[in-house]
């Protein structure tokens, strides 16, 4: 029973690191979508929201047979409970780049201001979390988290810094302020994802650990 346990808990792992994969892929292109100005890649970040719900949904109900079949106790019941959460986090980062993706689709008519003002370096950032807090998951390797709160201190500097720039361009020319106001939106929606990524972060470090951390 506690080996058949302990392969359903890897298979569970393994459908949870795709469905992560998936939500930062969507998250990145969505990005991609908006500095190159291309619809088609927008599409296709949109066409991946009812695959990432269906994926949220059979995790979920594997998860809760799980807990019904083998009543997992200490790390094996904080791993599903972890589960239970992070696929959550995985799905509101998903519909951020699903979100993204409609404002991209909004701004091509016009040529970006100020190369996107920070926007793509912003999602390198808020990316590389993600990828890093799915590693940590995945590895049970927390050191992969050991500075999650400077690297979240880095994306919320990041979008203020966004904000107080396109206030200025707005200022100075109304022509800029629709463009402008996507662009604060968005940085608003990788800050969120961000933080998302640290709470996955702070939910792994319970799973290895048995001990709460508050990172955000």
């Amino acid at each position: 029973m506690v080996e058949k346990l302990h392969i359903e808990l890897e298979n569970l792992k393994k459908e949870v690191w795709e469905m992560g994969k998936l939500a930062n892929e969507m998250l990145q292109r969505s990005v991609e979508a908006l500095k190159s100005q291309n619809t088609e890649l927008a599409d296709w970040v949109l066409s991946k929201k009812k695959e990432l719900a269906d994926m949220d949904a059979r995790i979920e109900e594997h998860a809760i047979t799980m807990l019904t079949l083998y009543q997992p106790f200490a790390k094996d019941m904080r791993t599903v409970a972890a589960v239970l959460k992070i696929i959550t986090y995985l799905t509101r980062i998903g519909r951020y780049g699903k979100d993204i993706a409609t404002l991209a689709k909004e701004s091509t008519s016009q040529p970006h201001i100020a190369k996107l003002v920070g926007i793509p370096y912003m999602c390198e950032l808020v990316c590389r979390m993600i990828e890093d807090a799915l590693k940590a998951f995945e590895t049970e390797n927390i050191s992969l988290l050991h500075n999650f709160r400077e690297r979240d201190d880095s994306v919320d500097a990041l979008r203020y810094s966004i904000f107080r720039e396109c206030l200025t361009y707005m200022m100075e020319d109304p022509k800029t302020i629709t463009r402008c106001e996507r662009y604060i939106m968005i940085a608003r929606y990788l800050e969120r994802c961000g933080d998302h990524a640290c709470k996955i972060a702070e939910k792994v470090h319970f799973m290895v650990t048995g001990d709460r951390i508050e990172i955000k």
